[in-house]
């Protein structure tokens, strides 16, 4: 087996980044993202008919500056565009709605985003369609909502 690494290096890097990116797939944590860009370039490396041992070196030495330059830049990234960290059913929490069917204790339907929703309210006489209502919060597919309140000089 070691015979057929020595003689075929790029495959068998070839594979060993492959294997790197579908745990990388399962992970998501771009540390074995950065084990295979290694892999990658041992891969050119041992096209470039490089010894075995200069192979190890240039996966070792390329895994190390991408895991302390490129992954901290990547994470900044990721983290960046989820900065509430709120679910897609979280950020409805406080948005703006139109009522669409008279919405009571137990029946109707509100517009937000482009989307239906069937709503609930806690108000005794329930909000007529076309009234503008704000999201308090939401449980499963139902949105509880309130008047939108307006203030007056």
């Amino acid at each position: 087996m070691m015979q057929w690494i020595l003689e075929n290096g790029w495959a068998f890097w070839l594979v060993v980044m492959l294997l790197l990116l579908g745990i990388e797939m399962l992970s998501l944590d771009l540390w074995f993202a950065m084990l295979a860009g290694g892999a990658l370039v041992a891969t050119f490396t041992a096209l470039a008919d490089a010894e075995f041992w200069l192979q190890l070196i240039v996966f070792s030495a390329v895994s190390l500056i991408l895991m302390l330059t490129l992954r901290p830049f990547a994470m900044r990234m990721l983290r960046k565009r989820t900065s509430d960290g709120r679910s897609n059913v979280d950020r409805l929490i406080n948005s703006h709605a139109v009522v669409v069917e008279r919405v009571t204790h137990h029946t109707g339907l509100i517009r937000v985003h482009g989307d239906t929703w069937t709503a609930r309210t806690t108000l005794a006489q329930g909000i007529a369609p076309g009234e503008h209502v704000v999201i308090d919060r939401v449980q499963g597919a139902t949105a509880y909502i309130s008047p939108v309140r307006t203030y007056e000089s």
